[in-house]
């Protein structure tokens, strides 16, 4: 293995890039050829190398779509940390079914587990730049999970992790919703023995407006709050955001990364064996667990339920109605949910 640069030398590397990764074991046993992880750093790595802050996409996201989250003052401080987002597989930047070459494509396409994803995750930090230890895994949703992955299968690894708006596992209810997302874009007449012959576009439509339902909460709909994104009417507002939202991401990988979601759980494999409270307890990090109080499919309750294994544990919903969306908060349209992440995940890395 080639020896990682000096810490002082990332400030003359680009700030996106990609890892590769090789030919990868999966979880499942298949071998994913050629795997890459695109990633994107900011700010500069100290010389101690205890400075990182490792940052997973999301469902559906890259890299751009989330970096809004860092900025000077933050708690995601490019002044003070090195910031590596990881994009997902399944993403369409990092190995995706819209990216992964013959034999490997459509229905052949290995599936990619969280904790597939992880593990190339901490090659990557170890092989571009010697990282053995981050000092926080911050995530939203997806992100989420990945950061719960990562203190449960290296305890020795992480000092911290944020969980906002995640869960150690995908709840039922949870897999209910993806189902639902996931056959309205297979209803498509473009989705055929298990593969998408044409654009499916009223699949994406479906498949959007089926989201909406689930990403935001009652209140927010009641009250009209759409209105602050700057549509028209309702169904201004399901066609401009919804409706557009997915149709940005090829729909094998949408997909791939339901999947991904579908199958996440932190005891999912050989070192707990199903043992969910086994897997909690084996947190060392200090965990931070930010659920939205009105999300609709990642639960206070199952923050709360998981809380009661953790070695090192603080429930903090974040009170708005912005269900889910509430730990994506852009500072414009919602500025009391983002000071509150910032405000309590500042603290976390001040412990």
């Amino acid at each position: 293995m080639t020896a990682p640069p000096a810490p002082d030398a990332h400030a003359a590397r680009p700030d996106t890039g990609v890892f590769q990764a090789g030919d990868v074991v999966l979880q499942s046993g298949r071998t994913f050829r050629h795997m890459s992880l695109v990633y994107k750093t900011f700010g500069t790595l100290n010389a101690e190398r205890s400075n990182v802050i490792l940052y997973p996409t999301s469902y559906a996201a890259q890299h751009t779509d989330i970096e809004h989250m860092v900025a000077e003052g933050g708690a995601l401080d490019p002044s003070k940390y090195f910031i590596v987002i990881a994009n997902l597989f399944g993403n369409g930047l990092s190995s995706s079914p819209s990216n992964t070459p013959w034999p490997d494509v459509g229905t052949r396409y290995p599936d990619v587990t969280y904790y597939d994803a992880v593990h190339v995750q901490r090659r990557m930090l170890a092989e571009l730049w010697g990282i053995e230890r981050v000092a926080l895994v911050y995530g939203w949703s997806m992100g989420a999970m990945q950061a719960y992955h990562w203190a449960a299968l290296f305890p020795d690894a992480v000092d911290r992790i944020a969980v906002v708006c995640g869960a150690a596992r995908c709840a039922p209810h949870n897999r209910v919703f993806i189902e639902g997302a996931a056959h309205a874009l297979m209803a498509d007449t473009a989705y055929r023995d298990g593969l998408f012959t044409e654009r499916p576009v009223r699949g994406l439509r479906a498949m959007g407006r089926v989201y909406a339902g689930w990403a935001l909460s009652q209140t927010f709909y009641r009250e009209e709050m759409w209105r602050k994104l700057g549509a028209s009417s309702l169904e201004d507002y399901l066609v401009s955001h919804w409706e557009t939202t997915f149709a940005r991401r090829d729909p094998a990988d949408l997909l791939a990364q339901f999947r991904t979601w579908q199958t996440g759980d932190i005891s999912a494999n050989a070192l707990y064996g199903g043992d969910l409270k086994k897997a909690l307890g084996a947190i060392r990090a200090r965990v931070l667990l930010m659920p939205g109080d009105h999300d609709l499919y990642f639960q206070v309750d199952d923050n709360r339920a998981e809380l009661s294994h953790l070695r090192h544990g603080d429930l903090q919903p974040i009170p708005s109605v912005w269900g889910h969306r509430a730990g994506n908060p852009s500072a414009v349209h919602q500025p009391e949910d983002r000071a509150f992440i910032e405000t309590r995940v500042k603290a976390l890395l001040a412990e």
